[in-house]
């Protein structure tokens, strides 16, 4: 979490209320981002360059394993999204919402070794604001997001709603919450999930108010982990 003075809180919290503004200062740290996508001629094939940052930590047969383009959400902004084929015979695809001050870049090499300890195929994307993706980090980009990600998922690979695993790490249990109570899915899991906007500022805080940041995080009872 950022450092802010009390002062600071009570504007965030109090003068107005606004939890977009309390999502922005207490949740978001998008981190330089570690990756470029290049787009060939014909606008369809994508190709993922990493940075030193990155961390990559393969070879290039294994990068050859990870699909990469760009997709517009319903608000607007065009996210870059990730498709990682770990195994050939996955029943499973993870739809991965990571965690804050990452991006795409950061998460490949990870995401790569996930996958083929699991048996699963990795399918992630950067929230807005993150990595290649445009517009800024809010709370509504959040579930524009992950609605784009999960067309994105169903109509370009064909991934049916039983084969897909909805996998928030964070930040991104925000996203994974909300995708969850709207769509069917193989499962759930949230790993450290946030519980608000609220909770994250004041830990001790009891109830739900209504000006408050992500509060369906507190109100799901799903299983989690971390």
């Amino acid at each position: 979490m950022n450092n802010l003075s009390f002062s600071e809180l009570c504007c965030l919290f109090c003068c107005p209320p606004c939890p977009g503004k309390i999502a922005s200062k207490l949740a978001f740290l998008p981190p330089d981002p570690t990756y470029t996508l290049m787009c060939d001629e014909s606008g369809s094939r994508w190709t993922l360059h990493l940075s030193e940052r990155a961390d990559w930590q393969y070879s290039s047969r294994e990068k050859d394993a990870i699909e990469c383009f760009m997709t517009r959400t319903s608000r607007g902004n065009r996210i870059a999204c990730m498709f990682v084929r770990c195994s050939p015979n996955a029943k499973y695809t993870l739809l991965f919402s990571h965690g804050n001050a990452v991006d795409l870049g950061q998460m490949s090499s990870f995401y790569i070794g996930l996958g083929s300890r699991i048996n699963c195929n990795i399918f992630s994307y950067d929230y807005s604001g993150y990595g290649t993706s445009s517009g800024k980090p809010t709370e509504k980009n959040l579930y524009a997001d992950i609605d784009a990600a999960w067309i994105a998922l169903r109509t370009r690979y064909g991934i049916r709603p039983e084969n897909v695993i909805i996998y928030g790490q964070s930040i991104g249990t925000v996203p994974s919450v909300d995708l969850a109570a709207r769509y069917e899915s193989a499962a759930v899991v949230l790993h450290s999930p946030l519980t608000s906007g609220m909770r994250v500022a004041f830990p001790d805080t009891k109830k739900t108010y209504c000006f408050d940041a992500f509060p369906k995080t507190s109100n799901q009872h799903i299983l989690t982990c971390g």
